[in-house]
């Protein structure tokens, strides 16, 4: 049969291939491909990935940084083949939730929805203490006060700015998408275009400094890191920085062509974020070297904030400013977009019971999930807070802790797209491959890197190197929060049950779909 592009409304439900799938009254036809692709890139923030993460992964893997960057785009590419099919098939702004339910029942997809809901919480706090920082920052070097600047250092005035900017980010959100498209634009143009002046002044400048390296193909060798734990690691947070590229297909239900547009806006997105990272990356690393004193990336006391350390030697001081204005650009927008998965994932798990069905209502004006957006902030505001009055090392150890999240959800919903689609596979070679083997072996090596992840963790010198009863903080942080999911998913089960025993969101196989 041909697929169809069914665009459900509220309360209906769709025949055929997404049989069961409600509508949830979102605003139809509000995003087209590159508004969608904008989306993508400014989920991901480039800007505040590289400069939270261009350190911690030189101390894992050294030279070989551009390499596992390179080798963490793998398992995406391989992911998003298995998100662009599922999305033909059940445009379901659930994603992931939804999909996992239809092939594997309501347990595992519950838990699969938890996963993002849990990775999108930590990035959220990441993203808003990263905002505060360069905020502080930004205000420091515009008004040459060093006492203003340090006002990040004070907990309590961190804390205070943060909640600021969480709260900002949830107003935005829950007026909707369309409201600040064009903002978003101009984020996301700002943030690349000052990744490429960066670039270009760091190779220019790479000769003129002590440490600097230069270029080498070697850099791109993957199997010259010394250790598979130290590939591992690096590979877990090479896995982070590609995040929130998914957050295409979470507005299917409010783009134009719902089977289609978001598919092919992901892949856009990530063919435009790996060739940043991969020009920064080996740009930084030209002209700071790797070593462990001074501007070197290797250096612990400026892993968490790379570019407030390189802003100024290669921008010199009036063009860095610009690199603290883009870092607070990509992590402010950035911390509005990245509501959109969060909220519409909890619409979802809601619409189908499988959480409190208060937050499956709609704002009637903004065509958004209001309380699902509120509580998203309330949620990113709480465990910011609480983990930075537990942790000093909260950002290093959350983003590390991040990484198990996201193979953990990003492998269940690859290996859905090979079991929902079973039956297609010996239709062609094409299905086989799309639908099957690609899918199927990023699921596979997400879960390899999840399980090697989970392991190291253990190790109290993994991440920050702080601990809890002689126990890894990273992997109390990140198996605690899923643990925390299988009790919450055993409360809901006992106040929800239809949904547990599969007759709301129903398990299927789709019959043969002939592509147009």
């Amino acid at each position: 049969m041909t697929q169809l592009d069914v665009r459900p409304q509220a309360g209906d439900t769709v025949s055929g291939v997404a049989e069961g799938v409600r509508g949830k009254g979102l605003g139809g036809n509000s995003v087209g491909l590159i508004g969608n692709a904008v989306i993508g890139v400014s989920t991901v923030a480039p800007v505040y990935c590289l400069t939270a993460t261009l350190g911690p992964t030189v101390s894992e893997v050294g030279v070989q940084m551009p390499a596992v960057f390179l080798a963490g785009f793998i398992p995406m590419l391989l992911v998003a083949f298995a998100y662009r099919a599922l999305n033909k098939a059940v445009p379901d702004c659930g994603t992931s939730f939804t999909w996992s339910v239809k092939a594997f029942g309501p347990r595992v997809g519950w838990m699969c929805g938890w996963g993002l809901l849990v990775a999108t919480v930590v990035v959220l706090s990441n993203l808003a203490g990263v905002a505060t920082n360069f905020f502080y920052l930004l205000v420091g070097e515009l008004s040459g006060s060093a006492q203003l600047a340090a006002l990040d250092d004070n907990k309590f005035v961190h804390i205070l700015t943060t909640l600021v900017f969480i709260a900002i980010a949830t107003a935005i959100s829950y007026r909707g998408i369309t409201a600040t498209k064009w903002v978003q634009y101009v984020l996301v143009g700002l943030q690349l275009t000052v990744l490429a002046m960066f670039a270009y002044m760091a190779i220019t400048k790479s000769d003129e400094v002590a440490g600097s390296l230069a270029f080498s193909w070697s850099w791109m060798n993957p199997f010259a890191v010394e250790s598979l734990a130290a590939f591992t690691a690096g590979l877990s947070l090479s896995i982070f920085i590609y995040w929130g590229w998914d957050a295409c297909l979470s507005v299917n239900e409010e783009s134009v062509g719902s089977t289609k547009t978001p598919g092919r806006a992901a892949m856009l997105a990530m063919v435009v974020i790996v060739a940043s990272y991969l020009v920064v990356a080996i740009a930084a690393q030209m002209y700071a070297g790797v070593g462990a004193d001074g501007n070197g990336l290797g250096n612990e006391a400026t892993a968490d904030n790379v570019f407030a350390t390189l802003a100024e030697p290669i921008m010199g001081s009036g063009l860095g400013v610009l690199l603290f204005v883009a870092v607070v650009a990509s992590a402010a927008a950035s911390l509005q977009t990245t509501f959109i998965p969060v909220a519409r994932t909890v619409l979802s798990m809601s619409t189908y019971e499988a959480l409190p069905t208060s937050f499956a209502k709609v704002h009637p004006r903004f065509k958004t999930p209001g309380r699902a957006t509120i509580m998203a902030g309330v949620a990113t505001g709480l465990f910011y807070s609480v983990m930075t009055l537990i942790s000093e090392n909260v950002l290093i150890d959350t983003i590390y802790a991040l990484g198990l999240m996201i193979c953990f959800y990003y492998s269940i919903t690859a290996f859905a797209c090979v079991w929902f689609f079973r039956a297609e596979l010996r239709s062609s070679v094409r299905a086989l491959f799309l639908k099957g083997i690609l899918p199927g072996i990023g699921g596979l090596m997400l879960a390899a890197v999840f399980c090697q992840t989970m392991y190291d963790m253990t190790d109290p010198a993994y991440g920050s190197g702080s601990s809890l009863f002689g126990v890894g903080s990273v992997f109390v942080i990140g198996v605690g929060l899923l643990l925390l999911g299988v009790v919450i998913m055993a409360i809901t089960q006992r106040r929800s049950p239809a949904f547990f025993r599969g007759e709301v969101l129903t398990k299927a196989t789709p019959a043969l779909v002939v592509e147009d």
